[in-house]
C-alpha cells in the first residue's frame, strides 16, 4: 500500500472529490482526517467507508478564521503528525461577471483561497517534521476563463498563484506542494449541468476522452501519486485530470 503509515487531512472529504479521495487514502492505507461542513454527509461517510481507527470525521466551517487551528489540532491529536494537507474544498456561486456581488467573491475566497492559505500555515510545522505533501485544487474555471465563474476563476487561480510560491519556499523542508485541476461528475456539477446545461454540454464536448472523470476512479488516483512517495520529484506542477481538455505548455 502506497500511503501506509501516512495521516492525512481532506478538507471537502465526505461528497465529490473530497470523498473519492478519502476512500482511496485509506485504501492505500492511510489514516484520514475528513474535514466537511456537512453533518449528515460526515456521518454517511464515516459509515459507508467503515474504516475504523483509520478514519476521523471534523465538522467545521473553513470560512472561520479559527478552522485552520482547529483542524491541525484534530489531526495531530488523533494521529500525532500530519503527512498530507488535501485543500479540497471550496464553496462558490455562478453569475455573470456585471451580475457578481461583493458578497460572492468573498463567500468563494473565504472557503477557497483564504482557507487553503490558513491550513497550509497551519499545518507547516507537522509538514515539515515529515517532509510531507501539499495537494491543492486548480480549475478549468480559471485557466480557460470559463464564464460565470468570475469569483471562483480568480480564487482558484490565486491559490496556483500562492502554491507555485511555497512550492519554492518549503522545498528546502522537503515539502511537496502540487495542483490538481480535475474535470469530475459530482452532485455539485450535476446541479451546475440542471442550472447551465448549455454550458454543462459545451464543457462536455471539450473533452477529448469524452466524459467527466469519476472522482474515486480517475481523480483520487492522481491525489494518491501526488501524496506519495511516487512523486517525490516534483514541487509547484498542476496536474490536468481532465480528459484532455487542457494540454498546458
Amino acid at each position: 500500500m502506497r500511503l501506509q503509515g501516512k495521516s492525512a487531512v481532506v478538507t471537502g472529504g465526505a461528497g465529490g472529490i473530497g470523498r473519492g479521495i478519502t476512500a482511496a487514502f485509506l485504501r492505500e492505507g492511510a489514516s484520514v482526517l475528513v474535514v466537511d461542513r456537512d453533518e449528515e454527509a460526515l456521518r454517511t461517510a464515516e459509515s459507508e467507508l467503515d474504516a475504523g481507527d483509520a478514519l476521523r470525521t471534523l465538522r467545521c466551517d473553513l470560512a472561520d478564521p479559527s478552522a485552520a487551528e482547529e483542524i491541525r489540532a484534530a489531526a495531530v491529536g488523533r494521529f500525532g503528525g500530519i503527512d498530507v494537507l488535501v485543500n479540497n474544498a471550496h464553496a462558490s456561486r455562478q453569475a455573470p461577471f456585471a451580475e457578481h456581488t461583493q458578497e460572492m467573491f468573498a463567500l468563494s475566497f473565504d472557503t477557497g483561497f483564504h482557507a487553503t492559505a490558513r491550513l497550509m500555515q497551519s499545518c507547516y510545522p507537522h509538514l515539515r517534521e515529515r517532509r510531507g505533501s501539499v495537494i491543492n485544487f486548480a480549475s478549468g474555471a480559471g485557466l480557460d476563463g470559463q464564464p460565470n465563474q468570475a469569483s471562483y476563476a480568480a480564487a482558484k487561480e490565486a491559490i496556483r498563484g500562492l502554491s507555485r510560491v511555497v512550492a519554492n519556499e518549503w522545498a528546502a523542508d522537503g515539502i511537496n506542494v502540487n495542483l490538481i485541476s480535475p474535470i469530475a461528475r459530482t452532485a455539485g456539477v450535476d446541479a451546475w449541468a440542471k442550472q447551465r446545461p448549455e454550458q454543462y454540454e459545451q464543457v462536455v464536448r471539450k473533452i477529448p476522452l469524452g466524459h467527466m472523470g469519476d472522482p474515486e476512479t480517475e481523480i483520487a488516483p492522481v491525489a494518491v501519486f501526488l501524496a506519495s512517495e511516487d512523486s517525490a520529484y516534483m514541487t509547484g506542477q498542476t496536474l490536468m485530470a481532465d480528459g484532455g481538455t487542457l494540454m498546458l505548455r
